[in-house]
């Protein structure tokens, strides 16, 4: 069965064709005779009820330095295709949001994935609140008192900007720590959103475990395991990847959140886990499955296409 697949992302010409999940997939897709058309979200547009891309055909090699060759530039009508792809990253701002109203659009009769309705009300680090046996202490607040409050509490913590990705403006403020004002003054100059602190975990220096699910379903798992002297593990940041195996509490964690992401149309998410502690639950742009496949030879793409290939079918009668 041969898709039309649209994908959404970043400009490929600086992707690193080692690492980035989305290459991974495309190509699996090409594979199984799959069509790839890509355009990048500024081309995303909703014109007199149709929402078009203006973008180009895709081809893809495994070639550094010369990974993919791009036809001649051409507007699509999203609606005529099968599958669209929502895989451009974070910031998860306006902008991105914006996106995941107008694909909305296309649905049911064409499949976006991760479906951008519950994209967009499933922020990474606001999902894991529907699940608080499973996650550390958490803050979410904009209010320096009450932040100070928690930190008063948990003595060690953990301050991060809420829509924050790739361990940008990750801090640790440890017992001894002053600078919590300092941090707030400069955060909220920035923009008008809560932060998130949450009670800092030490088996942190053992790695951040990136579980990778497909439709709620765990299949292999990474550790990252962060720099010397450094508190993000976070791979953007000089994290470490490392194999690793799902443990019974992983695999417990993935039991109790499993069904919410199929419900919600999230097929293909990332969930990060400290000691036994779910801290992350990602939705928007994923990735580890190229390092998982190098590990254990578990080829996630390969499920993941599985997976959209029954979904299509089934609409398909």
């Amino acid at each position: 069965m041969g898709l039309k697949v649209a994908i959404q992302m970043d400009p490929i010409q600086s992707i690193d064709i080692n690492a980035d999940s989305t290459f991974r997939i495309a190509i699996e897709a090409q594979t199984r005779g799959h069509s790839l058309f890509y355009y990048t979200p500024d081309r995303l547009a909703f014109q007199e009820g149709r929402v078009t891309a203006t973008g180009w055909p895709l081809t893809l090699r495994r070639v550094q330095g010369d990974h993919f060759t791009l036809g001649d530039e051409v507007e699509m009508d999203l609606a005529d295709v099968d599958v669209v792809w929502l895989r451009q990253d974070p910031p998860f701002d306006m902008g991105y949001i914006t996106t995941t109203h107008l694909l909305e659009h296309l649905m049911p009769d064409t499949l976006v994935v991760n479906d951008p309705f519950w994209v967009r009300n499933s922020p990474e680090k606001l999902l894991v609140l529907r699940f608080p046996d499973l996650i550390p202490p958490t803050m979410i607040a904009r209010d320096l008192a009450s932040l100070r409050a928690f930190k008063e509490k948990h003595g060690d913590i953990i301050l991060k900007p809420l829509y924050g990705n790739g361990g940008a403006g990750v801090f640790r403020l440890d017992p001894n720590d002053r600078n919590l004002a300092s941090l707030h003054e400069l955060f909220t100059g920035i923009n008008r959103e809560p932060l998130i602190a949450q009670k800092f975990l030490p088996a942190v220096s053992e790695g951040d475990k990136r579980v990778i699910l497909v439709n709620g379903e765990p299949v292999g798992a990474i550790n990252r395991v962060p720099q010397p002297g450094e508190t993000r593990s976070n791979m953007h940041v000089g994290g470490r990847p490392v194999k690793t195996e799902l443990t019974a509490r992983d695999r417990e964690i993935c039991a109790a959140i499993g069904p919410v992401l199929r419900e919600k149309g999230q097929i293909f998410v990332g969930i990060d886990v400290i000691g036994d502690y779910l801290t992350e639950i990602n939705v928007t742009s994923p990735t580890g499955i190229q390092e998982l496949e190098r590990f254990d030879g578990t080829n996630v793409a390969a499920k993941l296409w599985d997976v959209i290939e029954a979904k299509c079918a089934a609409a398909m009668g």
